[in-house]
């Protein structure tokens, strides 16, 4: 049995952004025949989703919606820390802190368009702490 955790840092402007080769570079994911890859990301303005990872517009698109759903106009109590810290806050929730990906073979084990998405929704949301968690039978 494998088990391993390290943090990585990600530092991204505000958007969608494709980062499923920052988690396969990981070496010790390739010691995992069957397993889990459990990524978090370690704060409430952020968050992380699978999706397309072929087209960028994609990610373009995504960002538009999300910030016409949850638009920094709209009226929130928190806003001490600037208009785009709420609406963050709410996007992030809507999408997730963390993903749970198979792994099989030593590689994540994801559909022919799938990708994992780290999603900044502050606009200067500075450097994100990932952790990412790896378990399983070992090859």
């Amino acid at each position: 049995m494998v088990w391993f955790q390290k943090e990585i840092r990600l530092s991204r402007s505000r958007g969608c952004h494709l980062i499923t080769e920052d988690i396969e570079k990981i070496e010790e994911m390739e010691k995992v025949d069957v397993g889990l890859c459990n990524v978090l990301v370690k704060h409430t303005t952020a968050s992380l989703c699978l999706n397309e990872n072929w087209d960028p517009d994609v990610r373009a698109d995504m960002e538009y919606m999300l910030n016409k759903l949850v638009p920094e106009t709209t009226r929130f109590s928190h806003t001490i820390e600037g208009p785009d810290d709420m609406p963050s806050h709410v996007k992030s929730a809507l999408l997730g802190a963390s993903v749970n990906i198979p792994i099989t073979n030593g590689k994540l084990n994801l559909g022919q368009w799938q990708g994992l998405w780290f999603c900044e929704h502050r606009n200067y949301g500075g450097e994100r702490k990932l952790l990412v968690t790896i378990q399983g039978k070992a090859k």
